[in-house]
């Protein structure tokens, strides 16, 4: 970064100090300068536009150089970036020195100041702040990374729903919560009937659009704070807890069946009419059974649901 792109904040509660260093860093070519009467101010400027560099001074009264470079550092944190810290002080000896550096500071320069000193010391801040933020940066865009990677693991790539994984991690938080609170909580296996003979009909392009708008249909069919995932190719479930154990009924699931049944599926080929057939189970808080344990009841009722002939619930 060129000195002109380089914003540099001086701040020192002398007058005169503040224009003495506003004329050297003039002489060495900076341009973007500003200057602050007390690290009060000072902060205010960074936190509104923050600085590449801060050069200010120990010794202020109120707050002072120390204090300030730990606000910068703390705001600096919350933005993701970095501001080079260069400290002014009369103090002699390694004392000082060291807790400049102990505090945060990057560099310290001692009063009065010699601009060839200056200069060099503003230009080792300034690759250390760029390599700070170069460093921040990368860990940012790492960070993005991650958790797209993330997303991808428990999303379903066609449907955009949770997959297997996103429902079983719920599934199992819901079991921790009714154990906790009471309640009922419910696992629904939702699988789309007859959907071998649409693909063989319509094909796979066709097909897709089936499922695509057969998870539409499920999520407005339940409540936002109910889950839906596809588990499977044609496979969906349906994750819910009510707080009153008294308060689950089938017809839940019935009014799913009825609202699945009374939708046809609108594709690039035209209407598809759709039933589903669904397995449910239920878990209280006096209940002992696993996630796996609660799947695989919900599977044998689903099972049971296509063997009498689909398009039915079976609790």
């Amino acid at each position: 970064m060129s000195k002109q792109n380089l914003s540099v904040l001086v701040v020192d509660d002398r007058e005169i100090n503040n224009k003495n260093l506003r004329g050297m860093l003039e002489n060495l070519g900076y341009e973007d300068i500003r200057l602050a009467r007390n690290a009060k101010d000072a902060l205010g400027m960074h936190i509104q536009n923050p600085s590449n560099i801060l050069v200010a001074d120990w010794m202020m009264p109120g707050m002072d150089g120390l204090e300030l470079t730990a606000a910068v550092r703390k705001h600096d944190e919350h933005r993701k970036r970095y501001t080079a810290v260069l400290l002014l002080t009369a103090k002699d000896g390694t004392e000082p020195m060291l807790e400049a550096f102990e505090s945060g500071v990057d560099d310290y320069l001692r009063k009065p100041v010699d601009s060839r000193e200056l200069a060099a010391r503003l230009y080792s801040a300034t690759r250390l702040a760029n390599q700070h933020n170069l460093l921040l940066t990368a860990r940012e865009v790492l960070r993005m990374d991650n958790e797209r990677l993330q997303q991808l693991a428990v999303t379903d790539p066609l449907t955009g729903l949770g997959n297997r994984r996103y429902m079983t991690a719920h599934l199992e938080s819901l079991i921790k919560e009714t154990r906790a609170r009471g309640g009922v909580a419910s696992c629904a296996l939702v699988d789309l009937d007859n959907f071998k003979m649409i693909n063989d009909r319509y094909g796979h392009p066709v097909g897709d659009e089936v499922l695509m708008g057969f998870a539409e249909i499920l999520r407005w069919s339940v409540r936002p704070t109910d889950i839906v995932a596809r588990i499977g190719g044609e496979e969906f479930a349906i994750l819910m807890h009510q707080p009153d154990s008294g308060s689950f009924s089938p017809m839940i699931f019935e009014r799913i069946r009825r609202t699945i049944q009374q939708h046809p599926i609108k594709t690039s080929t035209g209407e598809i009419p759709i039933t589903a057939s669904i397995g449910v189970s239920r878990f209280i808080q006096e209940d002992d059974f696993s996630a796996e344990e609660i799947v695989k009841l919900a599977d044998e009722r689903l099972y049971m649901a296509k063997q009498r002939g689909r398009n039915r619930i079976m609790c």
